[in-house]
């Protein structure tokens, strides 16, 4: 497990993301920038992986707020494309 962790980290690494329309409302719906999704994926703690997601591989990151808010990021890979997609966000005490 992390392999697909490492290859999601590699791409926003890179700037070849995406933030997908679902995860913009949720950002700001949760009051939390781009930026701390895009920046707290490096240090972030892998929850879990779900390489055979559908419709792309998917995982789960437990990623920390500057002020010690934790949240979890579900990021992807789209495979057509190449390219990591936020796909939502949220506080573990919304569910």
């Amino acid at each position: 497990m992390g392999a697909l962790f490492d290859s999601i980290r590699r791409l926003v690494a890179e700037e070849k993301y995406v933030v997908g329309q679902h995860a913009s409302e949720r950002l700001e719906e949760r009051g939390i920038m781009e930026w701390q999704a895009v920046a707290g994926l490096d240090g972030g703690d892998l929850m879990g992986e779900r390489p055979d997601a559908s419709p792309n591989p998917a995982i789960e990151v437990r990623e920390v707020l500057p002020d010690g808010t934790e949240f979890k990021a579900v990021w992807s890979i789209l495979k057509q494309s190449g390219v990591a997609k936020l796909v939502t966000v949220h506080f573990f005490d919304q569910g």
